[in-house]
């Protein structure tokens, strides 16, 4: 079943009197449980792609469908509906609150929700809190933390609440070879257990090698897409 499907989809900004097409003619299906790795070089459009099915932009033609839902239909306040009670972001600029210590800040969308129950996700935001290497570090502030630890700190974030899609631009960039490794481990594990679907900006070739799915860029268009068979055990 798809979750996010893009039809003929193009995005323009405009640059002056110029109009930048950054996205042309994208045709997409992203399946539930997928877990994809969008490649391609700086100004292919990687992160316009990740904004529109993150509902943070939408498209200038073509349709954006997340869940069923054409974002250009939608107005505003179904869109930021539809973000928080679908969508985690791993943003690069981290986006962390900075009065808020690291606990709350991974707590953050736990509150922002009212449905959900605090106690019930309180030890699963421990687990990931020991799975980011955090547990030192708490009830420390972002500014007390180094530019890996942030990105931790963001990674587990998105993952708390969660969500049946993630969104991540590059997510291993400012973390060491091991934590990295570390990371995309948890985030494979909450995949295959929780059926998240997750999609990953990158130029990290260890994020690209796992991949079920391959969408490759190149000047806002799709180059190339690959799917991996995924095997069943023992079946």
């Amino acid at each position: 079943m798809a979750i996010i499907e893009m039809q003929d989809v193009g995005k323009d900004y405009p640059l002056g009197k110029t109009i930048v097409p950054a996205l042309k003619g994208i045709g997409l299906s992203i399946q539930e449980g997928d877990f994809i790795s969008i490649a391609g070089p700086s100004g292919s459009g990687k992160s316009t792609l990740l904004n529109l099915m993150g509902c943070m932009d939408v498209p200038t033609r073509g349709t954006v469908t997340v869940r069923g839902k054409d974002t250009r239909k939608l107005p505003d306040r179904e869109l930021t509906s539809l973000r928080h009670d679908t969508l985690g972001f791993i943003f690069q600029s981290f986006n962390l609150v900075p009065v808020l210590d690291v606990w709350e800040n991974i707590e953050l969308p736990l509150l922002l929700d009212g449905r959900v129950n605090r106690a019930s996700h309180r030890r699963h935001i421990e687990y990931l809190i020991q799975e980011v290497g955090l547990t030192d570090w708490v009830r420390h502030k972002p500014s007390e933390l180094s530019g890996g630890q942030r990105q931790r700190v963001a990674i587990a974030r998105a993952l708390a609440a969660k969500p049946a899609i993630v969104l991540a631009d590059e997510p291993t960039a400012n973390l060491d070879s091991a934590t990295g490794q570390t990371i995309i481990e948890l985030m494979r594990a909450m995949n295959r257990e929780y059926g998240t679907t997750f999609i990953f900006s990158t130029h990290d070739p260890s994020i690209v090698g796992i991949a079920d799915h391959v969408v490759r860029l190149k000047d806002g268009r799709i180059s190339e897409e690959s799917r991996r068979e995924v095997k069943s055990n023992g079946m």
